[in-house]
């Protein structure tokens, strides 16, 4: 089952608004307001674009022209491997640890795993972090943070529709776009065409 991220975010955007507007008069008659962290296991780095918690688990924030030239714009011997992915999405969970042993069979190598997470950034304490700690996620994670998907999902690649998982492998020589789910012995068959 793929999610198709533009109907996604578009419902979620109607969502949210639903959400604010009930918040608004929710807080109509509370002139005080504080916001209160419980952060006894986690030590959250705030005014960052990353956060951070004691396990190491960090996630990077970036826009899409960030990420681009970051990542799909290196011109160096590395081979990337770079999943499109969420923790609300059953598929893109279910393939993680595919991606997990692809990253430390090939730790040696010039290969690096980023998964690339498309939850929202104001969930990254509540729910990204928790699942990388959970899962104990070894990966480069980072959030793609950009609302304007029809911009940049072509970009990525023109055959994508917008649903997750979705990967991209590449390096110097060659880019390759998978709109599907892997198991790790697809993967690595997909992969040792780059190296």
């Amino acid at each position: 089952m793929n999610i198709n991220l533009i109907e996604y975010f578009y419902e979620m955007k109607k969502l949210m608004s639903l959400i604010a507007v009930s918040l608004c008069f929710a807080c109509a008659d509370d002139a005080k307001t504080t916001e209160s962290i419980n952060t006894s296991e986690e030590t959250v780095q705030k005014n960052s674009s990353e956060k951070e918690v004691a396990s190491s688990a960090v996630v990077s924030t970036v826009d899409f022209e960030a990420f681009d030239s970051k990542y799909l714009q290196k011109k160096n011997d590395t081979t990337y491997v770079i999943n499109f992915w969420a923790t609300w999405c059953k598929p893109c969970v279910e393939e993680l640890p595919a991606f997990e042993k692809l990253n430390k069979q090939l730790a040696s190598k010039k290969v690096k795993v980023v998964l690339a997470s498309l939850d929202f950034p104001d969930k990254i304490e509540q729910q990204v972090i928790p699942f990388m700690k959970e899962n104990n996620l070894k990966s480069e994670v980072v959030l793609l943070d950009d609302p304007d998907a029809n911009s940049w999902i072509p970009k990525v690649s023109e055959e994508w529709s917008g649903a997750i998982p979705a990967t991209i492998i590449l390096n110097q020589q060659e880019r390759k776009f998978y709109e599907r789910t892997f198991t790790y012995e697809e993967l690595n068959t997909e992969l040792q065409s780059f190296l």
